[in-house]
């Protein structure tokens, strides 16, 4: 248990606590819908984001929260410039935290950018995308959430204001033309491997020097992981890549950009 003082600090962090315990749903344990672990709750499944919640914010679980706060906080902290976004956002849930460590740090000058079909995950196109061959994710009605339900959410929580904007649509048809940046945070929760090389393509260079990329779902989706390991090849990227958890990784980009070849 974290230990309670009056200071602007320890409320801070006791919000944010709360915020998380809220997102997870880890406070009344509702049931898991997810094939793979159908039935009653499961607190080590829940802290692990191995299970899909029927009422919950966020299937990201404890470990890949707290690694969005502490990243956001880091951005903060050392005056990273720029905005946050995520490419594939569900139920809302880790953009709430992003805007709630935002409030929470009395942030005025940066936004959360939740970016989403609203309406599940598309078919995949094997034959273009290849990895993407039986990733049939959009069978799942469960995975649709509508745009309203998404700001309802954000509502319940106090945090929808003009810092938060949506953006609906197949990413093929929003981020290559998405008029936004720089930013500081990209968390990408596409799965497809077509859903995250082109999150990586269209916002990887608008990230500010000393930015975080999180990839939720990298070791959990091999698709995923082959665009994450494409898109850094073919860009020459070899920062180390941080383990989260089973699934969830991270890295920063370099504080100084590569020095041009002679």
């Amino acid at each position: 248990m974290r230990n309670i003082g009056n200071d602007e600090s320890s409320s801070r962090e006791l919000y944010l606590d709360l915020l998380i315990n809220i997102l997870t749903n880890m406070i009344y344990g509702d049931p898991s819908f997810r094939p793979k672990h159908i039935g009653p709750f499961q607190s080590n499944l829940r802290s692990e984001g191995r299970d899909w919640p029927t009422v919950a914010h966020t299937m990201a679980g404890l470990q890949r929260l707290q690694n969005v706060r502490a990243l956001a906080q880091r951005v903060i902290d050392e005056g990273i410039p720029g905005d946050f976004i995520e490419t594939g956002v569900w139920r809302g849930g880790c953009c709430i935290l992003m805007r709630g460590i935002l409030a929470a740090n009395a942030i005025k000058d940066r936004k959360v950018y939740a970016v989403d079909s609203f309406a599940g995950l598309p078919s995949p196109k094997p034959l273009e995308f290849p990895h993407d061959d039986g990733l049939n994710l959009h069978l799942y009605p469960e995975l649709s959430v509508s745009l309203e339900q998404v700001k309802e959410n954000f509502s319940r929580y106090g945090l929808l204001d003009e810092q938060v904007v949506f953006v609906k649509g197949l990413f093929q048809h929003t981020l290559p033309s998405l008029e936004a940046g720089p930013f500081a945070l990209i968390r990408l929760d596409g799965d497809l491997y077509e859903s995250t090389y082109l999150s990586l393509e269209s916002l990887y260079p608008k990230l500010s020097l000393g930015g975080f990329v999180i990839v939720d779902d990298y070791g959990g989706v091999p698709a995923c992981q082959a665009a994450v390991s494409d898109y850094r090849t073919l860009m020459g990227i070899d920062v180390p890549i941080q383990e989260i958890d089973w699934t969830g990784v991270w890295w920063q980009k370099p504080r100084v950009p590569f020095p041009e070849s002679e």
